[in-house]
């Protein structure tokens, strides 16, 4: 039986773990062609293993994208190796919450670039390519979906700028949905609650510990949750857009 994806080409940004390494599990196992880019190859490269022991295909592309060129250079060189771009996966992400009030400010350039300006980059240099495949594709439609946050939908005490940066990419899918859906190209986001990622792993113990007390007693999500949700996405006819989909643990509150 024919897979739903099979025959095109998706990017998955920030592939090297959590909730980009399983949407590329699960693009693969839908047939799709997956190129994968982070910044950590060892990680790609044993990802990228796996999905071709399952059957899948995958094309391993070290970069940061926070740097302009090679963001463009990521999307280029999938094109040009795999032919075509039917699917654009922005997921790489970081939160390094904390006060705004004498807060360490490279903190928020480092939020800022990877999670609004490498997204925006990225989304720059695929959308020709993502609309030619939208024109040509037997399927009639390409997709681009953006991982957000509940936190790009409720500000909260200790997480502003993070805040800042997810109600951007909420803004900004939005504005380019509007922009391109006539032209079957579907601009979508995601907005998970609390998963069990490495997004927390990175901020300084005592405000790890502030900002994780909230979820203590709470069964989170697992990465598997959101990539069921982001396949659910781009495999539905060209008819239905899926726009936006927020999504929490069953016992998140908040």
């Amino acid at each position: 039986m024919k897979k739903h994806l099979e025959g095109t080409v998706a990017l998955v940004t920030g592939a090297s773990s959590g909730i980009g390494e399983e949407t590329a599990r699960q693009l693969a196992a839908e047939g799709a062609i997956v190129a994968i880019t982070a910044r950590r190859r060892e990680r790609l490269e044993k990802l990228a293993a796996e999905i071709r022991d399952a059957g899948g295909s995958a094309m391993v592309i070290p970069a940061d994208i926070t740097r302009q060129d090679q963001a463009i250079q990521v999307v280029e060189q999938t094109v040009e190796k795999l032919g075509r771009l039917d699917t654009l996966v922005n997921n790489a992400g970081l939160m390094l919450n904390g006060m705004i009030f004498n807060a360490p400010t490279d903190e928020w350039d480092r939020m800022v670039d990877i999670n609004l300006k490498a997204l925006l980059y990225t989304t720059h240099a695929a959308l020709p390519h993502l609309l030619q495949a939208a024109e040509n594709s037997p399927r009639q439609v390409a997709d681009i979906v953006n991982i957000s946050s509940v936190a790009g939908r409720r500000a909260r005490l200790g997480a502003g700028v993070y805040n800042a940066t997810k109600f951007g990419v909420v803004a900004f899918t939005e504005a380019l949905r509007q922009e391109v859906t006539a032209k079957h190209l579907r601009v979508s986001v995601v907005e998970p609650g609390a998963v069990r990622t490495e997004l927390d792993s990175h901020m300084k113990p005592e405000i790890r510990a502030i900002t994780m007390k909230p979820f203590e007693g709470i069964t989170v999500l697992e990465s598997e949750d959101i990539a069921e949700i982001v396949v659910f996405i781009v495999t539905r006819s060209w008819r239905s857009a899926i726009n936006e989909v927020l999504v929490r643990p069953t016992e998140q509150s908040f």
